[in-house]
């Protein structure tokens, strides 16, 4: 169903990106009803506008806390345009109906990131605001409401295109939006009130799962940028900031990529820009909506090439100013600075059943380097193998990472057979056209039988790491033996469950 906007009312904090929405809103006849500083903008622009106190007979009162909590802009608003009743009472009291409503709210986060006075916090707790977003997304079926800049575009599109109408399936998406909004500052402002308390999460790993965070994340990280971080956000985060520590000491630059907690792209490399590269190309396809981390700061060549694809969630020690300015474009993107170089929890939980498990947590790369194969590593083959073998150790099990000149060009993990993920990985090198030959492999856990070893071996590999303690660990060595293959026993597991 198609509804013609008529009329207007427009308030909001920020005014870049509002003219063009304004000048078209004049071209189409609209009647734009403004408060405050809104007004004031557009009339600056030469945009006629009527004050919403000649509405409601009252001025901005209480220091502007005060505007437009008044019955004629929320009947207005609220008034049903199928409902004789509500039609009959907008004439009766003279409530004009309003068919858009662009409001965005207070910077309460903002405000937070820059001042901890309590007086200039609380009065970044908006009121009007929050109540008009949610009238006009509850009267969807009548009513246009625009909640957040970054809908602006969408909204000019629509009033050009329809020529100041919209479709009810537009209102509801747009209702959507905002309710999601209102939900997002509600979120922030009961975080703030409750400093300790369990932090309330949009939702759990689905939109049906309630979720919270018990924990200080200001000690780990700082929050430059983008919304708030999500369940699924914080599981990435950690497995991203767990696997960086474990490169805290290289010389070089790390940069890796988390999708699901898992590493589907990680390389070290003398510069960043090299090194997001490199791990890109380990596999550009699942790279997409991931988890981005680096062990150095960001610089702006680096931000240029990051901003290119679609990512969740960047963290690193520290950023340019100029890459902060490139990769701040995107107003959700979630900009993390890690204050932790090398972040190390000493204990694991996991609910389980009734109770909780509580373990140590699995930390350093091996326990011994003992040569086991028909030859020794070369210096190349051992770098890549407790290169490897770090990766193995952030993939789920079973796990096979495949390495060559520091870059990860092949993983399998997950899988119910070991065999299953060495063919995982195989296949993920062969998709990007990486040449196995000269590459490292690494397991998690032992092999059970050589299957493995003659697998990886003829598709190009003749260096292994594992940690050996299998009934039949002789089987793969005597096959390393008889082919001159090298192979390194490490007496620690990686298995992660």
């Amino acid at each position: 169903m198609q509804k013609k906007i008529n009329s207007a009312l427009i308030s909001v904090f920020y005014k870049d990106g509002l003219e063009p929405i304004a000048r078209q809103l004049q071209s189409l006849g609209i009647t734009i009803y403004s408060t405050g500083g809104t007004q004031t903008f557009l009339e600056n622009l030469g945009i006629n506008c009527v004050p919403v106190e000649s509405l409601t007979t009252y001025p901005s009162i209480l220091g502007g806390r005060v505007k437009t909590l008044h019955p004629v802009v929320f009947g207005g608003i609220l008034g049903r345009r199928y409902e004789a009743q509500d039609l009959q009472e907008m004439q009766e009291y003279k409530i004009p109906e309003i068919d858009l409503v662009i409001v965005d709210l207070y910077p309460f986060e903002e405000t937070l990131k820059s001042t901890n006075e309590e007086k200039l916090i609380i009065e970044k707790i908006d009121i009007g605001g929050p109540s008009m977003i949610r009238a006009a997304a509850k009267n969807f079926k009548d009513v246009t409401v625009i909640a957040a800049k970054d809908s602006y575009a969408e909204l000019e599109a629509l009033l050009i295109s329809q020529k100041g109408e919209t479709t009810i399936e537009q209102r509801k998406s747009f209702a959507a939006k905002a309710f999601e909004v209102v939900m997002h500052y509600d979120i922030a402002i009961s975080n703030y009130f409750n400093p300790g308390a369990e932090q309330v999460l949009r939702y759990g790993e689905n939109p049906h799962q309630k979720a919270s965070f018990k924990g200080d994340l200001s000690k780990i990280f700082n929050q430059l940028n983008g919304k708030e971080l999500s369940y699924n956000n914080l599981v990435d985060v950690d497995a991203a900031i767990q696997l960086i520590s474990d490169f805290s000491n290289y010389n070089e630059a790390v940069f890796a990529i988390i999708k699901h907690t898992n590493v589907c792209g990680v390389a070290a490399r003398a510069t960043v820009k090299e090194a997001w590269d490199a791990a890109l190309a380990g596999d550009p396809e699942s790279a997409f909506g991931g988890v981005l981390v680096c062990n150095n700061p960001i610089d702006a060549a680096t931000a240029e090439a990051i901003n290119e694809i679609f990512f969740e969630v960047l963290v690193a020690p520290s950023f340019d100013e100029a890459a902060l300015a490139v990769l701040k474009s995107k107003k959700n993107r979630i900009l993390l600075q890690l204050i932790q170089k090398d972040f190390q929890t000493a204990t694991m939980q996991k609910s389980i059943l009734n109770g909780t498990l509580i373990q140590d947590a699995d930390q350093g790369n091996f326990e011994k380097w003992e040569e086991v194969g028909g030859r020794s590593c070369t210096s190349i083959e051992k770098e890549n193998l407790v290169f490897a073998n770090i990766i193995c150790k952030h993939l789920k099990s079973n796990a096979i990472a495949l390495v060559k000149n520091l870059q990860l060009v092949g993983k399998g993990c997950g899988q119910t057979s070991r065999i299953d993920s060495l063919r995982q990985s195989i296949e993920k090198a062969k998709q990007f056209n990486f040449d196995l030959k000269g590459a490292v492999l690494a397991s998690d856990a032992f092999f059970p039988f050589n299957d493995c070893v003659q697998i990886a071996h003829a598709a190009g590999m003749e260096a292994f790491i594992q940690p050996g303690g299998s009934v039949r660990d002789k089987d793969s060595v005597e096959y390393c033996v008889n082919n001159q293959l090298a192979m390194v026993m490490t007496g620690t597991r990686h298995f992660k469950h």
